[in-house]
């Protein structure tokens, strides 16, 4: 029979022995020592908890600490902390509901065009064919790439390789000034939807198919004619002095 070690300053090992024969004591560190492998071996050991399980009770452990703490420090206790982390819920989702998917910038800067050229008669017949199936990210993209195209043919804008939305709403709005903003906001529509993550609305693409019929109908105002009526009326003004 083993026994642990007491209080006092020896430990006792007692080892089976016959009667007549008085008990062995051993001194305190080695019968520690022997302790200590007899309890290590394998039979006192297997209905332990295994490693996945004593990680649980660990957390399970933390938490517990946690949640009593939180609702020490909260008005109410344990119920004050379930209605404030429920408000908290409500107020997150009410947000999401009406602001959308967080917002994110665009990730590349790729060309507003494919490889193959399409004319704009041909975008605007395929962003009608998007929106007809409720498609409006193609429907958007499709409309914005009618704008860019138009102006195009129309040498308001020079057909450039790699141009990108923005660019192209930049150029654009030097010889349509009335519609800067709006093509500006019709580049970070096509962007929004094309890189950002963001999901189009009819709203959206209904901003871009007005956009694209007043730009039809706009005439550009030429960057040439301002310097030219300035040199004329100086002209007409030194002559009248002389």
């Amino acid at each position: 029979m083993l026994a642990l070690p007491g209080s006092g300053t020896a430990a006792v090992l007692v080892l089976p022995r016959s009667a007549d024969e008085p008990p062995v004591t051993i001194p305190r560190d080695p019968a520690r020592e022997a302790a200590r492998r007899e309890l290590s071996k394998r039979m006192y050991h297997e209905n332990d908890p295994g490693w996945f399980q004593r990680a649980l009770n660990a957390f399970w452990e933390w938490l517990d600490k946690l949640f009593s703490a939180a609702s020490g420090a909260t008005p109410g206790g344990a119920l004050g902390l379930v209605v404030i982390a429920l408000a908290a819920a409500a107020l997150i989702g009410a947000l999401w509901w009406r602001l959308g998917t967080p917002r994110r910038g665009p990730t590349s800067a790729a060309p507003l065009f494919g490889d193959r050229p399409r004319s704009a008669a041909e975008h605007r017949a395929a962003a009608e064919s998007h929106a007809a199936q409720g498609h409006w990210n193609q429907a958007v993209q499709e409309r914005m790439r009618a704008v860019v195209r138009s102006l195009e043919e129309r040498a308001l804008l020079e057909p450039r390789p790699g141009r990108t939305a923005d660019e192209a709403a930049a150029e654009a709005g030097r010889t349509l000034p009335s519609h800067t903003d709006r093509l500006s906001a019709a580049a970070r529509d096509f962007d929004d939807v094309t890189y950002g993550g963001r999901t189009a609305t009819p709203q959206a693409y209904q901003r871009l198919t007005e956009l694209d019929g007043d730009v039809e109908r706009t005439k550009p105002v030429l960057v040439s004619s301002i310097p030219s009526t300035q040199s004329t009326a100086h002209s007409t003004h030194h002559g009248a002095a002389e």
